[in-house]
C-alpha cells in the first residue's frame, strides 16, 4: 500500500477491536489448564532443557500437553525468564493471522521487540517476504538480552508451507537467549535433525506425558476425594495413564456416586468419544446437554451468548451459574478469563467439543442454521465482527456475512486496520465479493497496501469492465484507485490524464475520498512544479473532523512542497514533527512515518547533517523499502548512498545503488533505475573507471530515449538523470561546449519549475564549464548566483557535492574587496564544511585468515565481501536469499564493531597481516 494514499482519513475508533479481543484470550494459558498433579521427574527434565533452542511436546489430544506447558511456564517465571504464550487455532494457518498472533504474544512481553516486524505484516507477497519478516523479528528480539521463551500450543493447526518455513527460519536465526516450546498432536513438519545433532532440542512424546500408576492414583484422589488403590490401578490400566481418559473416568465416577464404572479401555480420542457419549452425556441434566451441544458450535462462549443460543435471554444469571458449576465439575470446560466487555468467557476441551459437534451435526439442517444465525446476530451486536462473519457463513447466509464486512470495511480502511479487514474478506465467499462494488474496491485497496501492483491493475480492469457506473460515488472511487495505481507506478502523466475526473468531487464525498484526492493530486502537482496548486488541493482535502491521520499525511505532503522548492529548513521542522507523531500511532501510520523519515533524511543531508541522515534511515530502510511508494524509496536510498560515499564507505554506497536498481527492476519503475545509473556513472568517473562510467551512462540514455518529449513529470526526471550523467562526462573529458549545450536548457527548465536545489548545482557546473571555455567573468557570475540562491534557501550539500575545482575559487571570494559580506560568510561556511570530508580507509593486499569471533558462514560472507561483490552477487554465490546475506552482514558488523563493509574488510585484512 502506498504511503501517500493508504488509509488517508480516520474514522471514529470503536471502543473494542474484535480482532484484538479474540487474540487476547490466546495470549495466556487457559485458567483450567492447571497442573493436574505434581510431576517432579518430568519438570526436572524440562527445566534442564530450559536454555536449549527448542522443546517439543508431542502427544494426542488430552495428553496434558497444555498443562505441562503451563507448569513449565510457571517454573520459568520464577527463574526470571520472560515467557510469551500463544494458543493456536485453525484460523492461524493463514500466514497473516499467524504472524499477527505471534507478534501479539511477543508484544505482551515487550512491545519494542515487534515494533519493526509489526509494520511488515501483510504488506508483501514475494518469495522473500517471509524470510525478511522473520529476520526483522529476530533483530527486534536480539536487541533485548533477557532470556525469552516463546510457547506455541496446538502447533498441529499449522500446515501452511510458508508458516512452516517461517518456523524453520525462526529456529535457525533466533539468538541464543531465545527458546521455543512447541506443543503438537502430530510430528512437527519442521526438521529438527540439525538441532538434535547439536544437542539443542528436547523432545517429549505420549509415553513421557502419560501418568505413572502412582501419578494416576494421586490424580484420581484429587478429583474424587477418595478411591481404593485397586480401583485406581484398574482405571490406570484402562487408560494407560492417558490424562483425558483419567479425567473422563473421574467425571463418570462422580456422576455415578459410588456405583461401579464400566471397565472399558479408553486410551485414544475415538474410545473417549464413544465412552463420553454412552456413559457421561446421557446422565447429564437435559438442559445442560442441550446447552453444551449448542455452545459447541462456538469457539468460545459466555453466559449472555449461551442464553441467546438457548433462546432464553432472560436467564443469563442462571446460565452463568450452570457454566461455573460445569467448570467446577471438571467437565472439560476451561475458563478463559474476563474479556474487555466484563463477560467471563469459556471454551470446551477439543475432545469434548468434537463429541458435541458430532451431536450438533445430527440436528435438522434448518435448526443448525438458525443456531448459527443467533450466534452471528449476538456477536455482531456486541462488536465481535470476525466471529459473527464466520457464523453468518455457516448459517448459509453469505449475504448477511458480506453485509457485516461491508458495514465495517470503510471504517477499518480509514483507520488503517487492514490486517483485520483482510481477515474478514478472506472469510467471505468469492461470489459475494465479486457482485458487490464496495467489496471489490476494498479488495483493490488491500492489493495496493500489499504492493501487488499487477493484481491491483487487474482488479481495476475487472471493476471497469462491469459496464458504465451510473453512481457518481462509484465512478469517483474507481478514479481514485487509478490514481493510487499511478502512484505505485511512479506515473504522474496518468494522474494528469485523470485530472478531469478527479476534479469532479461528489457532493457527498467523505473525508477518506477528499484526503485521497488531495494526496494523489498534490503529488502530481509537486512533480509538475506547481507548488501553490499542490498546497491548495491539500487544503481542500483537509479532513473536516480533524482526523489525526489525514492531518499528518497532509502536513507531510505540504512539507514536501517546501522541500521541492528548496525551503529545506522549513521542511525539516515539518518532517520532524510528522515523524514523531506518526511513530507514536503504531502500524496504521507506518506509511506516513516512512515518508516523513525519507523526506527528513533528505533534508538533513542537504543541511550537511550527514551522520544524522544516515542514522535515521539506516535503521529504517528495510521496512521503508517494503512498505513505501517508489518516490519514498528513491529518496531514502539515494540519501543513504550519498551519505556512505561522503563518509568514504564506497562499497556501501555502491551497495545502495545496487539495491535501488533491484527495487526499480522488481517493480518496473524506470525513474529509480535512472537515478541509480546517474549516480553510478558519476562515482565511477570519480574513481577513474571511465569505461564502466560510460557503460552506465549509455544504459541511462537508452532508458531516457523511451521518454522523449516528456516535460514536467516523473518521466521527464528520467531524461534529466541521463542529461546530468552526460554533462558530467563532458566536463570530465573537457568537452565544455557539449556540457553547456545541455546545461543551458536544463537550467532554464529547472528554474521555471522551481527546482532550486538542482538549479544551484547546475549553476556551479555552468561555472566550471565557462571557466573551461575561458569565460572567467561569466563563470564567476554563475558561481555567485549559485551562492545567492543557496544562501537564501539555506542549502549546503547541493553546492558541496558539485563544487569540484570551484572550491579554490570559492575560497578566494571572501577576500575580494566589496564582496557581499553575507555571501562571503556563507562561502566560508561552505569551504569549512567541504574540508571536513571523512578519510577513506586504506586498502591493502594482505592475505587473510578466518576471524575467530565469526562463524564459518560469516567468514565466508566476509571473504566474498573483500572481493567488492554486492549483496546480490554474494547471495547467488552462496545460494542463499538476499535477506540472509544482510542478516549475516549485520552480525559481522556487530561482532567486529565496525559500521559497514569497508571497516569489516579492513579488519579482516588487518587480522591476516598479523
Amino acid at each position: 500500500m502506498s504511503d501517500s494514499v493508504d488509509h488517508p482519513a480516520d474514522a471514529h475508533v470503536s471502543p473494542r477491536s474484535a480482532f484484538e479481543a479474540v487474540t487476547d484470550t490466546r495470549l495466556t494459558p487457559p485458567r483450567g489448564a492447571r497442573q493436574l498433579v505434581p510431576r517432579e521427574a518430568l519438570m526436572a527434565r524440562l527445566l534442564e532443557a530450559r536454555r536449549q533452542r527448542c522443546v517439543v511436546i508431542q502427544g494426542p489430544a488430552g495428553s496434558s500437553k497444555t498443562s505441562t506447558m503451563l507448569a513449565l511456564r510457571q517454573a520459568l517465571l520464577t527463574l526470571d525468564f520472560d515467557v510469551a504464550w500463544l494458543s493456536l487455532a485453525p484460523e492461524d494457518d493463514d500466514l497473516t493471522a499467524f504472524f499477527h498472533g505471534l507478534l501479539a504474544s511477543l508484544a505482551s512481553v515487550d512491545p519494542a521487540i515487534v515494533r519493526e516486524a509489526e509494520l511488515l505484516v501483510g504488506r508483501e507477497s514475494d518469495e522473500t517476504a517471509v524470510e525478511h519478516w522473520v529476520i526483522t523479528l529476530v533483530r527486534g528480539i536480539a536487541r533485548r538480552k533477557r532470556e525469552l521463551v516463546l510457547m506455541l500450543d496446538d502447533v498441529h493447526y499449522l500446515q501452511n508451507p510458508r508458516i512452516v518455513e517461517a518456523l524453520r527460519w525462526l529456529l535457525d536465526y533466533a539468538p541464543p537467549q531465545v527458546h521455543l516450546v512447541l506443543a503438537s498432536r502430530r510430528a512437527l513438519p519442521v526438521s529438527l535433525a540439525r538441532l538434535r545433532s547439536q544437542g539443542l532440542v528436547t523432545e517429549l512424546d505420549r509415553h513421557d506425558l502419560r501418568f505413572s500408576a502412582e501419578e494416576s492414583e494421586r490424580f484420581l484422589r484429587e478429583q474424587l476425594g477418595d478411591i481404593a488403590r485397586r480401583d485406581a490401578r484398574v482405571v490406570h490400566d484402562l487408560t494407560d495413564g492417558w490424562v483425558a481418559g483419567l479425567q473422563l473416568f473421574a467425571v463418570d465416577m462422580k456422576t455415578r456416586k459410588g456405583a461401579t464404572f464400566a471397565p472399558v479401555t479408553v486410551r485414544d480420542a475415538e474410545t473417549f468419544a464413544r465412552y463420553f457419549e454412552r456413559e457421561v452425556l446421557v446422565r447429564l441434566a437435559p438442559e445442560d446437554l442441550v446447552l453444551l451441544t449448542r455452545v459447541a458450535l462456538c469457539e468460545r462462549f459466555c453466559a449472555r451468548l449461551c442464553a441467546s443460543l438457548m433462546q432464553e435471554p432472560g436467564t443469563v444469571g442462571e446460565v452463568a451459574y450452570r457454566l461455573a458449576r460445569l467448570e467446577s465439575d471438571n467437565l472439560f470446560i476451561t475458563q478463559l478469563g474476563a474479556g474487555q466487555d466484563g463477560e467471563t468467557w469459556y471454551r470446551l476441551h477439543p475432545l469434548l467439543r468434537e463429541v458435541l459437534q458430532g451431536r450438533a451435526t445430527a440436528l435438522p439442517a434448518a435448526e443448525l442454521r438458525e443456531l448459527h444465525a443467533v450466534a452471528w446476530q449476538w456477536l455482531s451486536t456486541h462488536g465481535f465482527v470476525d466471529e459473527a462473519v464466520r457464523h453468518a457463513v455457516l448459517a448459509d447466509n453469505a449475504k448477511a456475512a458480506a453485509d457485516l464486512v461491508e458495514g465495517c470495511a470503510h471504517d477499518l480502511l480509514a483507520r488503517g486496520e487492514l490486517r483485520q479487514l483482510a481477515g474478514l474478506m478472506r472469510r467471505l465467499p468469492p461470489a459475494q465479493i465479486a457482485e458487490r462494488f464496495d467489496l471489490r474496491v476494498i479488495t483493490a485497496y488491500l492489493q495496493m497496501y500489499a504492493g501487488e501492483t499487477d493484481a491491483l491493475m487487474q482488479s481495476i480492469q475487472q471493476i471497469a469492465s462491469r459496464g458504465k457506473l451510473p453512481n457518481p460515488r462509484q465512478r469517483y472511487a474507481l478514479a481514485l484507485l487509478r490514481g493510487g495505481l499511478a502512484l505505485q507506478r511512479d506515473d504522474t502523466d496518468s494522474v494528469v490524464a485523470l485530472l478531469p475526473e478527479l476534479q469532479r468531487v461528489p457532493a457527498d464525498a467523505d473525508d477518506f475520498t477528499r484526503v485521497g484526492r488531495g494526496n494523489i493530486l498534490s503529488w502530481m502537482f509537486i512533480h509538475r512544479g506547481e507548488y501553490e496548486q499542490a498546497r491548495k488541493v491539500l487544503e481542500e482535502g483537509a479532513p473536516h473532523g480533524a482526523a489525526p491521520r489525514g492531518i499528518l499525511l497532509g502536513r507531510c505532503m505540504g512539507g514536501m512542497t517546501h522541500a521541492a522548492q528548496g525551503r529545506v529548513l522549513l521542511a525539516e521542522r515539518v518532517f520532524c514533527d510528522v515523524l514523531a507523531e506518526a511513530e507514536k500511532q503504531g502500524p496504521a501510520y507506518v506509511g506516513i512515518a516512512c515518508m516523513a523519515a525519507a523526506l527528513l533524511g533528505e533534508a538533513l543531508y542537504e543541511l550537511n547533517d550527514v551522520d544524522a541522515a544516515l542514522r535515521l534511515l539506516d535503521e529504517r530502510i528495510d521496512v521503508l523499502e517494503r512498505v513505501s511508494i517508489p518516490d519514498t524509496v528513491l529518496r531514502a536510498l539515494v540519501v543513504l548512498a550519498r551519505a556512505h560515499w561522503f563518509a568514504g564507505r564506497k562499497l556501501e554506497a555502491f551497495d545502495c545503488l545496487e539495491r535501488l536498481e533491484d527495487h526499480a527492476k522488481r517493480h518496473g519503475v524506470d525513474r529509480l533505475l535512472a537515478n541509480a545509473l546517474c549516480l553510478r556513472s558519476r562515482w565511477l568517473l570519480e574513481e577513474g573507471r571511465l569505461d564502466e562510467a560510460e557503460a552506465a551512462l549509455l544504459r541511462g540514455e537508452a532508458l531516457a530515449s523511451r521518454y522523449a518529449g516528456a516535460v514536467r513529470s516523473t518521466a521527464w526526471e528520467i531524461r534529466v538523470c541521463a542529461d546530468l550523467a552526460r554533462i558530467r562526462m563532458c566536463l570530465h573529458q573537457n568537452d565544455f561546449d557539449g556540457a553547456m549545450s545541455r546545461l543551458t536548457p536544463l537550467h532554464a527548465l529547472s528554474e521555471a519549475g522551481g527546482r532550486w536545489c538542482r538549479v544551484v548545482g547546475l549553476r556551479l557546473q555552468m561555472s566550471i564549464a565557462e571557466r573551461g571555455r575561458h569565460n572567467d567573468g561569466v563563470a564567476r557570475e554563475h558561481l555567485v548566483e549559485a551562492l545567492r540562491v543557496g544562501h537564501r534557501l539555506g542549502l549546503m550539500r547541493s553546492l558541496l557535492d558539485e563544487l569540484g575545482e570551484g572550491r579554490q575559487i570559492l575560497a578566494g571570494l571572501p577576500a575580494e574587496p566589496n564582496f557581499d559580506p553575507v555571501l562571503a560568510f556563507y562561502a566560508q561556511r561552505l569551504c569549512d564544511a567541504g574540508s571536513a570530508i571523512a578519510p577513506v580507509e586504506p586498502q591493502t593486499t594482505a592475505t587473510h585468515a578466518p576471524i575467530q569471533s565469526l562463524s564459518e558462514r560469516e567468514n565466508e560472507v566476509l571473504a566474498l565481501l573483500a572481493l567488492a561483490l554486492p549483496n546480490k552477487k554474494i547471495a547467488r554465490v552462496m545460494d542463499v536469499s538476499l535477506d540472509t546475506v544482510k542478516w549475516h552482514l549485520k552480525n559481522i558488523y556487530r561482532k567486529l564493531e565496525v559500521t559497514g563493509r569497508d571497516g569489516a574488510v579492513a579488519r579482516m585484512r588487518d587480522a591476516g597481516a598479523r
